[in-house]
């Protein structure tokens, strides 16, 4: 695709965002917001999940129910809705909502990459956790599925990293339910293991998933906390991330007491954003990332 053939939109808070086409997949777009690649989607195989940290938590997303069972899910984050299309493809018929504050990132999406004919995907607009609380009643106590992906540029807000927020989450989610949280960090882990320590702060059981260079925190990158309000469904996890092309490791139990030991708790007081990472680091061969 010529640059001057590539999608833009100036989004409301004045950043950009393009469309470009992935040269290694054909058919497949990526969303880049203010040079921070936000969303990878196949239109044509919405089952495929490009990024590293969203094929792990389509992985949650497979053992929370039974293969192909619907489910009902809350997207906090839309992006490009790289998952709510892979839901809609792998469990026909669940119920969807999500959520985005940027209207102008919305339509840019749905008028290039429309979202599935007859999906039940409600896009609601707002702060994520001001319309979290003001979801319909009855998604409290029947989610099945609570995607936490909320970015204002490269960063995640304070105020969804706190006990407060994830005391909200937690009231949604069915007694299957769980939570998946994309953490970004750096160098030190200090922010991935305080958002662990908060999260064991509310949930009954948190797992985190990363790769492990992540988790010797040698570099910035991606990490996946998934957290429920009763025992993770995942004793298949470990073999599912082994096999992905960039293999993983869950860290649960004893030794996620040992990577949470000392870490600070998140509150509305005391929470920060999640660190911004080097321009250089979004730099990286696509190849790597669709292999």
């Amino acid at each position: 695709m010529k640059d001057r053939e590539i999608p833009r939109a100036r989004l409301a808070d004045g950043l950009l965002a393009t469309l470009e086409e992935d040269r290694f997949r054909p058919g497949s777009q990526v969303l880049i917001v203010d040079g921070t690649p936000q969303s990878h989607v196949d239109i044509d195989d919405p089952r495929y999940l490009s990024f590293e940290y969203v094929r792990r938590i389509g992985h949650g997303i497979d053992l929370v129910a039974p293969a192909g069972e619907p489910v009902t899910a809350v997207h906090l984050g839309g992006g490009a809705f790289t998952l709510p299309r892979y839901v809609e493809a792998t469990r026909p018929g669940s119920r969807q909502q999500v959520v985005e504050i940027d209207s102008e990132l919305v339509g840019f999406v749905r008028e290039h990459l429309p979202l599935p004919k007859g999906a039940s995907i409600r896009v609601r607009h707002g702060d994520a956790r001001a319309v979290l609380e003001r979801l319909p009643p009855g998604l409290r106590g029947t989610t099945d599925v609570v995607v936490v992906d909320v970015f204002a540029g490269a960063r995640t807000p304070a105020h969804v990293t706190s006990v407060e927020f994830y005391s909200a989450v937690a009231a949604l989610l069915s007694p299957r339910g769980l939570v998946a949280v994309n953490v970004a960090d750096g160098a030190g882990l200090a922010f991935a293991r305080s958002q662990a320590a908060t999260l064991g702060q509310v949930f009954a059981d948190v797992a985190i998933v990363a790769d492990p260079q992540m988790l010797k925190a040698r570099r910035f990158g991606n990490v996946v906390a998934f957290a429920s309000n009763s025992a993770l469904p995942f004793d298949r996890m470990p073999r599912l991330i082994a096999s992905d092309p960039v293999p993983a490791k869950m860290v649960t139990g004893t030794e996620l007491r040992q990577f949470t030991a000392g870490a600070a708790v998140a509150t509305d007081q005391t929470a920060v954003k999640s660190p911004a990472p080097a321009r250089s680091i979004f730099q990286v061969d696509r190849k790597r990332m669709v292999d």
